[in-house]
């Protein structure tokens, strides 16, 4: 397995990110992080997430594919578990294109779909790599996965998104590290 960082975007605006120590196996965590259907229950900050088509209409269910659209919706900002609470400027979405897929080196990548890229574009990287570290939890240095996340944005819009929303992403972003580790660590 790899165990540098995937290709990221130099030129950008800003760059939410988030980052976890998860004492689970790199598979067992990565079938998380693909497993869609199950953010509900844990992603304070994604709440779902499906493979479509470019209109927008759900895939069938299968392995998520390089090529394949994503529609990420809703988002919530800030981060909750509590759909209910969640008023309509506190939610958002993103209709993204899969870039990248290694399931060897545990990498995926999207980026926005639909939208010219002079005016936004926002490319979004998740990878995890084993590691050895103490979790400061009695059973001392042993080998973990660490997961890591970061969006680059870019485009004229990026000035906006950062000023009106870039301090909810970045909670949103470690949130969702936050609620992978509990979910992936819950049957470790």
């Amino acid at each position: 397995m790899a165990s540098q960082s995937p290709p990221l975007k130099e030129n950008y605006v800003f760059a939410p990110s988030g980052s976890a120590l998860i004492d689970a196996p790199v598979e067992q965590v990565w079938g998380v992080l693909l497993d869609f259907k199950s953010y509900r229950l844990w992603n304070p900050f994604v709440r779902n997430q499906i493979a479509t088509d470019t209109a927008k209409n759900p895939l069938p269910d299968q392995p998520l594919q390089v090529g394949q659209n994503v529609y990420i919706y809703p988002v919530h900002l800030p981060p909750t578990l509590d759909d209910t609470s969640v008023g309509i400027f506190n939610k958002s979405s993103a209709f993204c294109l899969v870039t990248a897929l290694d399931h060897e080196n545990f990498t995926v990548a999207w980026c926005t779909y639909g939208i010219p890229s002079w005016i936004l574009h926002a490319e979004r990287w998740q990878w995890l790599r084993i590691v050895e570290a103490d979790l400061d939890d009695g059973k001392g240095k042993r080998k973990v996965t660490k997961y890591e996340s970061v969006e680059m944005f870019s485009g004229f819009a990026a000035y906006l998104v950062k000023w009106f929303v870039g301090s909810k992403l970045q909670l949103g972003f470690q949130a969702q590290a936050d609620g992978l580790k509990r979910w992936a660590e819950r049957d470790s």
